[in-house]
């Protein structure tokens, strides 16, 4: 390579899904032009030596919901650079239409405020290009029929391919207006016609389409919750019992179902226990492309950490059983799932001993990187190669990013993060940059912790020598990422009827009955 690059980081090893390797990165105009040996890096206008730490890819964060109980453009100011300081350089932002910038913003929302994303999308798209300090994909929480109905418009024109449904906010009568997931953007709920059609089209789009479920049968979780307040239980670990195994993985033998039918490409959200990763490895086997995704929460934290989260965080016996999966590939992805419930004021009305009056959520992303160093490499439960794989490199494939996204090699964004291996941190309110001010990882000691995150070739945070801990750094530069789909898309699935006698197929579609 001839002439000056713009940075060169040296004096590391550079780590790839492949393996670890004592090298430097070169960057020109935001992208990687050289991995290499320090001695044939390039010159460069400024030069970074790392000093024998590691330089993984940029995290590519597929599950955060900023915007979920306050306006969205007030959140990504603050959650979007929390998320640089945690090493994240790509979020995939979930979210329903009633929470992407839509004006006047409703706390609760309400059946009529469930609009297309048609309505909302350009909102959202110009507040991540002017205020967000991460590069950001959007997944489309769908809750209606026309807004499935919608979905070519969102793959062929905003580049949006992913579509969540959250499965445990089915649908409810107009006029309970106290539904708890209006707090959440949520107006209609889900069924599973709506499901259908969203599985329909993402299996006539083909991949990068994909569509996923938060699986948890809350219908069924109601009786659970019924018995545990019958004999007086409040304690937090009613919050996990009150939905056990079964629940998350009776959605994933249902839907996948669906999937096999269809051909539909499926991810299951925060997969935590054994009986769901049984039911993933079953729709493997039938042929279903399945992806899996869990997140630090469950990973690093159990009910005896003293909060809720949905779902919620499992025993001990079930964490290790994640962790196994995640480094025997039944986890494909590890993800956030970053919400901040409430501003830092309200911190204490979130909490009560009573699970039952205790508020669900709280911030996650700065979680990401400690746990999965502390409890997955540092205590030998996974490689860093296998950290890379599921934090980096499978969520770009499997949303249709990669190479650009999740890699380290000529040709990608320069996305790159520092971490500092040896680095052991007891975690204060100094370590936190979420707009929470608390984290649930305060008073953990972690061994690892990202010290630098740069952003197409951009430092846009920094652990400096003189600072407590991990600040932002710069103006914001992130950008909204479309991706695109195929351009030979089998005709709209309309007129696709059932037909029931002998041979039965779903017309259209190679499927049996």
């Amino acid at each position: 390579m001839s002439g000056e690059v713009d940075l060169v980081l040296k004096g590391g090893r550079v780590v790839t899904g492949d393996g670890i390797f004592q090298a430097g990165v070169a960057i020109r105009d935001g992208k990687i032009v050289a991995v290499a040996a320090d001695e044939l890096l390039p010159p460069a206008k400024k030069v970074i030596d790392i000093k024998g730490n590691h330089i993984i890819p940029g995290i590519v964060d597929s599950e955060a919901h900023p915007g979920c109980y306050v306006p969205f453009d007030y959140d990504m100011r603050t959650e979007s650079r929390a998320a640089a300081c945690a090493g994240v350089t790509t979020w995939g932002i979930q979210a329903p239409s009633t929470r992407l910038g839509t004006v006047p913003f409703k706390e609760f929302v309400q059946a009529d405020d469930v609009v297309p994303f048609s309505e909302s999308f350009g909102a959202a798209k110009e507040i991540l290009d002017s205020i967000s300090a991460v590069d950001a994909f959007l997944t489309f929480m769908i809750e209606t029929d026309e807004q499935a109905e919608e979905i070519p418009l969102y793959c062929e024109e905003y580049g949006v391919t992913s579509f969540k449904l959250y499965m445990q906010a089915r649908r409810i009568p107009a006029e309970d207006h106290n539904w708890p997931s209006r707090r959440a953007g949520l107006g209609v709920g889900i069924d599973d016609g709506v499901l259908y059609k969203v599985f329909e089209q993402v299996a006539r789009f083909g991949a990068p389409a994909i569509a996923s479920i938060h699986p948890e049968n809350w219908e069924i979780a109601r009786v659970f919750e019924e018995r545990a307040r019958a004999i007086g239980r409040t304690d937090l670990g009613a919050w996990t019992d009150r939905s056990p195994h079964m629940l998350e993985a009776q959605h994933v033998r249902a839907y996948s179902y669906i999937a096999e039918k269809l051909g539909s490409r499926m991810y299951i959200q925060h997969a935590t226990t054994p009986a769901t990763f049984a039911e993933i490895r079953e729709a493997k086997s039938r042929g279903v492309e399945i992806y899996a995704q869990t997140g630090p929460a469950w990973l690093g934290f159990t009910p005896n950490d003293g909060w809720r989260i949905n779902v919620p965080l499992r025993w001990e016996d079930a964490q290790e059983e994640l962790w196994k999966a995640v480094a025997r590939g039944d986890v494909d992805v590890v993800g956030s799932d970053h919400v901040v419930a409430w501003d830092p004021a309200d911190r204490e009305s979130m909490y009560s001993a009573n699970i039952w009056d205790c508020r669900t959520g709280f911030s996650r992303v700065e979680t990401f990187l400690p746990v999965m160093l502390t409890k997955g490499v540092h205590e030998g439960r996974i490689s860093l190669e296998r950290l890379v794989q599921v934090s980096c490199e499978n969520p770009a494939r499997i949303y249709g990013l990669f190479p650009r996204k999740g890699a380290i090699a000529v040709g990608s964004d320069a996305d790159l993060v520092v971490v500092d291996l040896s680095r052991e941190v007891t975690v204060g309110k100094e370590h936190i940059n979420t707009r929470a001010g608390w984290s649930i990882m305060e008073g953990h000691t972690y061994h690892g912790w990202p010290i630098m995150t740069v952003l197409r070739g951009q430092v846009t945070a920094e652990w400096a020598d003189d600072s407590p801990g991990p600040r932002p750094v710069g103006e914001p530069t992130g950008r909204y990422l479309p991706r695109k789909v195929r351009t030979d898309v089998p005709p709209a699935p309309a007129d696709r009827l059932v037909r029931t006698g002998p041979g039965a197929t779903l017309e259209g579609i190679s499927a049996g009955s």
